[in-house]
C-alpha cells in the first residue's frame, strides 16, 4: 500500500517512456554500426573510425553519421531488400 504513494501514476508513464526512448536509441546505434560494418566503399581504417566516434561520442557520432553517410543507409537497405526478395522468389521458383 505504501509503494502506491512512493511512485504514483505520472511516474509510472514517465519511467515508460524513458524505456522507450533507450530501446529507440539502442536500435538506432546498433543500425548506425550495422551499416558500417555493411559498407562495402569504406575502408578497415575509415569502419574503426565510425565506430571509435560512434562509441566515444554517441549523439554526435550517430548525428555525424547520418549527416555525412545518410544517402548511403538507404541504399544499403534498399540492396538488402533486394537481396532478400531475389533469394525467395528463387526459393518459390525452385519448388514449382
Amino acid at each position: 500500500m505504501a509503494l502506491a504513494y512512493d511512485y504514483p501514476l505520472l511516474g509510472v508513464f514517465w519511467s515508460m517512456l524513458e524505456l522507450f526512448i533507450l530501446i529507440a536509441w539502442i536500435m538506432v546505434v546498433f543500425g548506425v554500426l550495422a551499416d558500417v560494418f555493411r559498407s562495402d566503399d569504406l575502408s578497415g581504417w575509415a569502419k574503426a573510425g565510425w565506430v571509435l566516434l560512434v562509441i566515444i561520442l554517441p549523439i554526435f557520432g550517430v548525428l555525424i553519421y547520418l549527416i555525412a553517410r545518410g544517402h548511403k543507409v538507404s541504399e544499403h537497405a534498399n540492396a538488402t531488400i533486394s537481396r532478400q526478395d531475389a533469394a525467395y522468389m528463387s526459393y518459390i521458383n525452385r519448388g514449382r
